[in-house]
C-alpha cells in the first residue's frame, strides 16, 4: 500500500463511520418519536375514557337522587292520605 492510499483509506473510513453513526441517530430519534407518539395516544385514550366514566356516573347518581326524590314524595303522599291531609279544599 502507498503512503497516499493509508489516508485516503482512512478518511473513506471515518466517512463510512459518520455515515452510520447518522443513520443510528436518526433511527434512534424516529423510535423515540414514536413511542412519544403511542404514549400520547395512550394517554389521551385514558383522558376520554376517564370522562366517560365520569359522565356515566354523574347521569347515574342523578337517576338515583330523582328515584329516592320520588320515592319520598311518595311515602308523604301516602302518610297523608293515612292521616287524612291529602284532602284539597
Amino acid at each position: 500500500m502507498s503512503s497516499m492510499q493509508q489516508p485516503l483509506n482512512a478518511g473513506q473510513a471515518q466517512g463510512q463511520g459518520q455515515a452510520k453513526a447518522e443513520e443510528w441517530m436518526q433511527s434512534t430519534q424516529d423510535t423515540a418519536n414514536q413511542a412519544r407518539n403511542v404514549t400520547s395516544d395512550a394517554a389521551q385514550s385514558a383522558k376520554e375514557s376517564a370522562q366517560h366514566g365520569k359522565d356515566q356516573s354523574a347521569g347515574f347518581i342523578q337517576q338515583t337522587g330523582e328515584q329516592v326524590m320520588n320515592m319520598a314524595h311518595g311515602a308523604m303522599d301516602s302518610v297523608k292520605s293515612t292521616l287524612g291531609m291529602n284532602e284539597k279544599k
